[in-house]
């Protein structure tokens, strides 16, 4: 089971137990009562989650002494229950669908997706160029905007990302 960080607990917050909590994901939705989340000190379920105040309350935890023994303990899911439990619109994917992509360009390996960065404009590909690109004199890696007209076709169950214009960006880089 890959383990996927959702959120991370911060301190301790009034007098019952209850935690902030700092989301790492796009899906709060997950953070509903009953939800069960691993941790590295153990399971943790959910009693209650104010999205306002950015709070949660887990079962068995009822005092802040017992909530700060978990105070910067990330929140853990995995791929299948993620996939399992939470619906993407048309044109999105999970990251970790898209991590380890291949990236093609009219045929051509241009490298592969190590990583996403999330700038406020759009969510850029980090991608580790081809070996064979590197030996011609280009650089090791490059960012590609994850938008139109870049991003050509997404294929999750192959892990290949068609792409245009990218070639041009990493010579650029």
């Amino acid at each position: 089971m890959k383990k996927l960080s959702v959120a991370r607990l911060g301190r301790s917050v009034g007098l019952k137990g209850e935690m902030k909590l700092h989301e790492l994901t796009d899906f709060p939705e997950q953070f509903k009562k009953g939800a069960v989340f691993h941790t590295d000190r153990g399971e943790l379920t959910i009693q209650s989650y104010n999205p306002k105040r950015g709070t949660v309350k887990f079962e068995g935890i009822d005092s802040p002494e017992e909530a700060k023994r978990y105070t910067n303990a990330y929140l853990y899911s995995d791929e299948e229950r993620t996939k399992r439990e939470l619906q993407l619109g048309e044109g999105e994917y999970f990251w970790f669908d898209i991590i380890g992509s291949d990236i093609y360009e009219e045929g051509e390996r241009l490298g592969k997706v190590r990583d996403i960065q999330r700038l406020p404009s759009c969510d850029y590909l980090d991608i580790a160029t081809d070996e064979t690109l590197i030996q011609e004199g280009l650089s090791k890696s490059f960012l590609l905007p994850f938008q139109d007209p870049f991003i050509k076709e997404v294929d999750t169950t192959d892990k290949r990302i068609e792409v245009q214009g990218a070639k041009d960006i990493l010579e650029a880089s």
